[in-house]
């Protein structure tokens, strides 16, 4: 062996031995790989009055919502694909549980609430579960008064999630996005609308300028997304920008299933809630060598409604 072969044998055997155990493989990054979207589950405690919902459906449906999600994510849990495998990661764009109980901070560590219980249903799930939140999941109408700092304090201890986030999974890009950081949300500010805020838009550019190809969630549909909000900086034109390499974006919200196509550049659906349907959440494969996904069971969808048929497992 001469002495350059030796020296370029060392010389990769040292960057094996020196690669984290935790990378992933070439291989691994490029395999195909499935994930679910479960939505608006709502989930209520024992501190929840009934009755304070508008309408029959609203208040009949808010009293099954726990027990619609657990349904849902057996159902994710036992589906297996032609190849063995299994669903890889779950991702939750909003309303994970259903207002507050009180405005005490103290409160949520004396007493077991919706938001322990919401831990507890997504602990439920055998991939990794990705939270996003929704106006339930602040305080919109200032009852009890809980404040955005407070919600995203208690966010982080209890669920072990950051306001938004970013995940990369086999050549995929996620991106978690929060709606209710910027002016809208603000005093004053009209909460009908969604807005991100600068610090939250310029790190969502950073994330899309990798150009991988990228699955974007959101709570409130792009239909009430402020456009723009510093000058002409805005979501929209974002997502305009990085079309190409941005699958879908993905909203909740309306629990109800509906389709914009590509009216804001990439592909937008907002998809319906398991707190009025279990069979309400969609499966998507993701291929990184094609930079692509393929929502398997849009077929169930029953558009501009609650519900979806069920699962079958093929």
């Amino acid at each position: 062996m001469s002495r350059r072969s030796f020296n370029a044998l060392s010389a990769a055997s040292l960057g094996a031995a020196l690669a984290p155990s935790w990378l992933p493989s070439a291989a691994e990054e490029s395999k195909p790989f499935h994930f679910a979207v479960v939505s608006d589950p709502h989930v209520i405690d024992k501190f929840y009055k009934p009755g304070s919902e508008n309408g029959i459906e609203d208040n009949e449906s808010i009293l099954k919502a726990n027990d619609r999600l657990v349904m849902a994510r057996d159902t994710i849990n036992g589906i297996r694909f032609k190849d063995g495998s299994a669903i890889e990661q779950v991702f939750v764009p909003g309303d994970v549980f259903h207002n507050y109980p009180s405005a005490d901070y103290d409160f949520y560590f004396k007493n077991e609430t919706r938001i322990d219980i919401a831990r507890k249903l997504m602990d439920g799930f055998h991939a990794p579960v990705h939270l996003g939140f929704g106006n339930h999941d602040y305080d919109e109408h200032g009852k009890p008064g809980v404040s955005i700092e407070m919600s995203n304090r208690l966010i982080k201890q209890k669920l072990r999630s950051d306001p938004y986030s970013s995940v990369d999974h086999n050549g995929f890009r996620f991106l978690v996005l929060n709606n209710f950081l910027g002016a809208t949300w603000a005093p004053g500010g009209d909460k009908r609308f969604g807005s991100l805020g600068d610090e939250q838009l310029q790190w969502a550019e950073a994330q899309l300028a990798a150009r991988k190809p990228t699955v974007v969630f959101i709570h409130y549909p792009l239909w009430l997304i402020a456009p723009t909000e510093v000058k002409d900086f805005g979501l929209h034109p974002l997502l305009r920008k990085y079309k190409d390499t941005i699958q879908i974006v993905i909203a909740g919200h309306w629990h109800k299933w509906v389709d914009f196509a590509h009216t804001y550049g990439p592909q937008h659906t907002v998809t319906a809630a398991t707190r009025y349907d279990p069979n309400a959440f969609m499966i998507f494969r993701a291929d990184a060598k094609s930079g692509t996904i393929e929502w398997l069971d849009r077929s169930r969808v029953e558009w501009s409604t609650h519900f979806a048929t069920p699962y079958r497992n093929v």
